[in-house]
């Protein structure tokens, strides 16, 4: 394939991605940070920008 059609098709960093391995997610702690409404809790930068917090 020639490099100028793998430019736009391939990842440019590739650093962070894992190609070969198992993602690990402990599903039970996911589901106890939501909230009774099935909601995960924003963010303290979120709360800030919404200016929700003092």
């Amino acid at each position: 394939m020639p490099d100028e059609i793998l430019s736009h098709i391939s990842p440019g960093h590739s650093d962070n991605i894992n190609f070969f391995g198992v993602i690990n997610v402990d599903v039970e702690a996911e589901l106890a940070k939501l909230d009774t409404s099935g909601w995960r809790p924003l963010r303290p930068a979120q709360l800030r920008e919404l200016g929700l917090t003092p």
